[in-house]
């Protein structure tokens, strides 16, 4: 196990522990909000501080995460010091996610797509997430199942259906995304769909859909009437 001694500077930590590295490899998501505002700040410059740099950046927004996302981005990468912009997008979106409180109601493959493609659709790995939805079709949660490598994933069906119990749902999305770019179905995306499909009828949950998603597009299962 890889550790980050307090007294080494980030430079002397173990490369997989380093956040830029950890940005690149994993995203955004991967990141704590501490290490991706270190990333955001870099080393500061000659004559201020990356301390006196993020001091100056919150206090213009109040000390106030929630009102991050409201600083273009240009008045941030205006700050002398600022690091990598892929660090102040993931900024902004967990800021957008704290301050929106509206309810999501997920009523078509569209609909889908458009929530979880920010999620999906750049990574250099398969995920597998199940959506949680209420009678309604209300999301309740958005939920990574599993991860895997460049073609396939594991999904252990038992791990799902426990998640649905726990959270109250009784109906389910599936999602998983192609880093390949292709967004058709293969042979294990029929079969793992219609395992769901065969187990969910004994626990009174259903499945709405299952979207394969990439930078290209999406596949729905429900649209496409194989479900």
């Amino acid at each position: 196990m890889s550790s980050k001694p307090k007294n080494l500077s980030i430079k002397e930590w173990d490369a997989l522990d380093r956040p830029r590295e950890k940005l690149k490899t994993h995203g955004g998501r991967a990141l704590s909000t501490s290490e991706l505002f270190a990333i955001l700040i870099g080393s500061g410059s000659q004559n201020e501080s990356a301390v006196s740099l993020m001091q100056r950046i919150l206090s213009s927004i109040d000390n106030d995460l929630k009102k991050f996302q409201q600083i273009p981005l240009e008045r941030l990468m205006a700050f002398k010091g600022i690091g990598e912009a892929k660090a102040i997008m993931e900024l902004n979106k967990r800021a957008q996610q704290i301050s929106t409180k509206k309810d999501i109601y997920l009523n078509s493959s569209k609909s889908v797509y458009t929530l979880v493609s920010s999620d999906l659709v750049m990574l250099a790995y398969e995920e597998f997430w199940v959506l949680y939805l209420s009678q309604s079709n209300k999301l309740i949660e958005k939920y990574c199942l599993s991860k895997g490598g460049i073609t396939e994933t594991v999904v252990d069906i038992r791990l799902a259906f426990k998640r649905a119990f726990e959270v109250g749902a009784t109906a389910l999305i599936l999602v998983h995304n192609h880093p390949s770019g292709a967004f058709h179905p293969i042979h294990s995306d029929k079969q793992i769909t219609q395992k769901f499909k065969t187990a969910a009828t004994h626990v009174d949950l259903q499945i709405i859909d299952h979207l394969i998603v990439s930078e290209k597009g999406y596949f729905s299962f429900a649209d496409e009437e194989l479900l």
